[in-house]
Protein backbone atom coordinates (compact mmCIF):
# COMPACT_ATOMS: atom_id res chain seq x y z
CA UNK A 1 0.00 0.00 0.00
CA UNK A 2 1.04 3.82 -0.78
CA UNK A 3 1.71 6.32 1.96
CA UNK A 4 -1.52 7.79 0.76
CA UNK A 5 -3.84 5.04 0.98
CA UNK A 6 -2.25 4.32 4.72
CA UNK A 7 -3.21 8.29 5.42
CA UNK A 8 -6.74 7.56 4.24
CA UNK A 9 -7.04 4.60 6.80
CA UNK A 10 -5.57 6.54 9.38
CA UNK A 11 -7.71 9.53 8.57
CA UNK A 12 -11.16 7.28 8.28
CA UNK A 13 -9.62 5.54 11.79
CA UNK A 14 -9.34 8.84 13.61
CA UNK A 15 -12.36 10.34 12.37
CA UNK A 16 -14.40 7.83 13.32
CA UNK A 17 -13.09 7.47 16.28
CA UNK A 18 -13.74 11.11 17.40
CA UNK A 19 -17.03 11.75 15.07
CA UNK A 20 -18.29 8.14 15.18
CA UNK A 21 -18.90 7.92 11.64
CA UNK A 22 -16.92 9.16 8.50
CA UNK A 23 -18.26 10.25 5.06
CA UNK A 24 -16.31 11.24 1.99
CA UNK A 25 -16.50 14.95 2.74
CA UNK A 26 -15.41 14.85 6.18
CA UNK A 27 -11.92 13.42 5.09
CA UNK A 28 -11.75 15.73 2.70
CA UNK A 29 -12.24 18.73 5.25
CA UNK A 30 -9.33 16.97 7.61
CA UNK A 31 -6.69 16.29 5.03
CA UNK A 32 -7.88 19.18 2.76
CA UNK A 33 -8.15 17.53 -0.34
CA UNK A 34 -10.44 18.03 -2.79
CA UNK A 35 -13.75 15.66 -2.93
CA UNK A 36 -12.59 14.70 -6.24
CA UNK A 37 -9.64 13.23 -5.05
CA UNK A 38 -11.15 11.90 -1.97
CA UNK A 39 -13.52 10.16 -4.12
CA UNK A 40 -10.75 8.22 -5.94
CA UNK A 41 -8.83 7.32 -3.19
CA UNK A 42 -12.51 6.18 -1.66
CA UNK A 43 -12.75 3.46 -4.96
CA UNK A 44 -9.09 2.46 -4.28
CA UNK A 45 -9.59 1.37 -0.48
CA UNK A 46 -13.05 -0.02 -1.64
CA UNK A 47 -11.86 -2.38 -4.38
CA UNK A 48 -8.90 -3.52 -2.17
CA UNK A 49 -11.15 -4.33 0.25
CA UNK A 50 -9.99 -1.81 2.90
CA UNK A 51 -13.50 0.06 3.11
CA UNK A 52 -16.97 0.07 2.63
CA UNK A 53 -19.05 2.49 1.29
CA UNK A 54 -22.62 2.17 3.01
CA UNK A 55 -26.04 3.36 1.30
CA UNK A 56 -26.03 6.67 3.06
CA UNK A 57 -21.93 7.44 2.11
CA UNK A 58 -20.67 6.59 5.59
CA UNK A 59 -16.89 4.97 5.01
CA UNK A 60 -16.55 1.95 7.28
CA UNK A 61 -13.28 -0.22 7.68
CA UNK A 62 -13.37 -3.90 6.98
CA UNK A 63 -11.63 -5.96 9.01
CA UNK A 64 -8.06 -5.57 6.74
CA UNK A 65 -8.92 -1.70 6.75
CA UNK A 66 -9.37 -1.97 10.60
CA UNK A 67 -5.99 -3.71 10.92
CA UNK A 68 -3.69 -1.37 8.75
CA UNK A 69 -5.28 1.85 10.08
CA UNK A 70 -4.42 0.52 13.71
CA UNK A 71 -1.04 -0.09 12.76
CA UNK A 72 -0.29 3.14 11.17
CA UNK A 73 -2.29 4.95 13.50
CA UNK A 74 0.17 3.07 16.30
CA UNK A 75 3.12 3.80 14.73
CA UNK A 76 2.49 7.80 14.27
CA UNK A 77 1.40 8.20 18.16
CA UNK A 78 4.88 6.53 19.24
CA UNK A 79 6.75 7.87 16.98
CA UNK A 80 5.48 11.25 17.92
CA UNK A 81 6.16 10.49 21.54
CA UNK A 82 9.53 9.28 21.00
CA UNK A 83 10.21 12.36 18.99
CA UNK A 84 9.58 14.94 21.67
CA UNK A 85 11.42 12.67 23.87
CA UNK A 86 14.47 12.34 22.68
CA UNK A 87 15.01 15.03 19.69
CA UNK A 88 13.31 17.73 22.34
CA UNK A 89 11.21 18.96 19.55
CA UNK A 90 7.70 20.54 20.18
CA UNK A 91 4.37 18.59 19.14
CA UNK A 92 4.03 19.59 15.98
CA UNK A 93 7.13 19.11 14.88
CA UNK A 94 7.05 15.75 15.90
CA UNK A 95 3.96 15.06 14.43
CA UNK A 96 4.93 16.81 10.98
CA UNK A 97 7.97 14.10 10.81
CA UNK A 98 6.14 11.22 12.64
CA UNK A 99 3.32 11.54 9.69
CA UNK A 100 6.35 10.74 7.09
CA UNK A 101 8.69 8.08 9.11
CA UNK A 102 5.74 5.88 10.25
CA UNK A 103 5.50 5.11 5.95
CA UNK A 104 8.84 3.77 6.10
CA UNK A 105 10.60 2.54 9.56
CA UNK A 106 11.23 -1.08 9.38
CA UNK A 107 9.01 -3.48 11.81
CA UNK A 108 12.61 -3.79 13.74
CA UNK A 109 13.54 -0.32 14.45
CA UNK A 110 9.82 0.28 15.59
CA UNK A 111 9.77 -2.63 17.61
CA UNK A 112 13.05 -0.96 19.31
CA UNK A 113 11.15 2.31 19.29
CA UNK A 114 8.05 1.21 21.43
CA UNK A 115 10.72 -1.03 24.07
CA UNK A 116 12.81 2.16 24.03
CA UNK A 117 9.30 4.45 25.10
CA UNK A 118 7.98 1.44 27.23
CA UNK A 119 11.62 1.71 29.39
CA UNK A 120 11.77 5.85 29.46
CA UNK A 121 8.25 6.83 29.73
CA UNK A 122 7.38 8.22 33.20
Amino acid sequence: MHESGEDYLETIYILRKRNGSVRSVDVANELNFSRPSVSRAVGILKEDGYITVEEDGELVLTKLGLEKAKSVYDRHTNLTKFLMLTAGVDEQTAETDACRIEHIISASTFAGIKKYLKENSK
